[in-house]
């Protein structure tokens, strides 16, 4: 079978496709024929050793697919051939078949397009397991999400909107706020133009936010922790921006206020039963149309490279795939 592979540390551009063996499944895991391949953030660091993971080489990149279980581990229930199936791989995901372990598979019901169901995974579980189960984000309580634009932040912006709170989107330009506002933001920030602490007093009246979705980092997370209610609750994604930022300590305690992290691949792996009923509510809501997955491009598997890149260089709105 094909897949791209990192076989040196390095950018996108030193990815290889390349024929490989067909992986066996072990007795508790399952093999997927992937028909779509999420394509995130987290892939671009894990092939340059700057993840919190880091693989063996040669791997496959590729966290996340939607695809047909082709094999079942002899351990494996719930699970059979031909099932069409959602699932987080952490890795592998950009090859033609990926082996999974069956707990972190999600039977999808019929219907649902592959594109859309590999975009639901990382970006969607990510922000239910930060909003709903790490912030206990309340109806009526009011959200800022950084890096609005993006995967993990649209899915926010809806998750938000779902849960009754009011949402800030922080993007980089017009055109993806314009995009946030598609999907439901209630106010906007272009921080490449606007001051962000002072744009937040103005739409919060001097309150501040209840709650700050950050995937981005750099300097955007001291500002935005300045701008945090009393009892507000800074969630730590990720760091887009490639700057791990240092907040002074006294920001908190002055606030009341809770830095929380959030790992949904661990939060995954460890709290399956958890990880499944978000996994649920997250599909009634798509079924109901509060969720609206944005597939903005899609790409062959030989073009997972460029993908990386555009992703690395900002050019993604919403969620991009790659079809092997």
């Amino acid at each position: 079978m094909k897949a791209i592979l990192c076989e040196q540390w390095g950018g996108p551009e030193t990815l290889q496709l390349r024929d490989i063996e067909l992986p066996e499944p072990g007795p508790r895991q399952v093999r997927i024929k992937v028909a779509a391949a999420g394509v995130n953030f987290p892939d671009v660091l894990i092939i340059q050793k700057k993840y919190q993971m880091q693989p063996q080489l040669p791997f496959s990149p590729g966290a996340e697919i939607a695809g047909t279980i082709t094999a079942v581990g002899s351990e494996v229930s719930g699970l059979k051939i031909g099932m069409p199936v959602a699932a987080l791989c952490g890795i592998g995901g950009f090859a033609e078949e990926c082996v999974v372990d069956a707990t972190l598979c999600m039977p999808l019901p019929p219907g649902v397009p592959m594109a859309l169901a590999a975009s639901l995974v990382l970006a969607y579980g990510t922000s239910w397991h930060a909003l709903r189960d790490r912030a206990a984000l309340q109806s009526g309580e009011t959200v800022l999400v950084l890096g609005a634009a993006g995967g993990v932040g649209l899915a926010a912006v809806e998750i938000a909107r779902a849960i009754g709170a009011k949402v800030i989107a922080a993007a980089s330009t017009p055109e993806k706020l314009a995009v946030c506002r598609q999907h439901g933001a209630d106010e906007l920030i272009d921080y490449s133009h606007e001051d962000l602490r002072e744009r937040l007093k103005t739409l919060t009246g001097g309150k501040g936010v209840d709650v700050v979705f950050d995937p981005v980092g750099g300097a955007y997370t001291e500002a935005a922790f300045r701008s945090i209610a009393w009892r507000g609750r800074h969630l730590v994604i990720g760091f887009a921006d490639g700057n791990v930022p240092a907040l002074p300590l006294n920001l908190p305690l002055l606030k009341g206020a809770s830095l929380v992290g959030v790992f949904w691949g661990e939060f995954a792996k460890r709290e399956p039963k958890a990880n499944a009923a978000g996994v649920q509510e997250l599909l009634g809501w798509i079924a109901q149309g509060q969720l609206k997955p944005l597939v903005s491009k899609t790409y062959r598997l030989a073009e997972a490279p460029q993908a990386l890149m555009d992703m690395a260089a900002r050019k993604v709105v919403g969620k991009v795939v790659v079809l092997p």
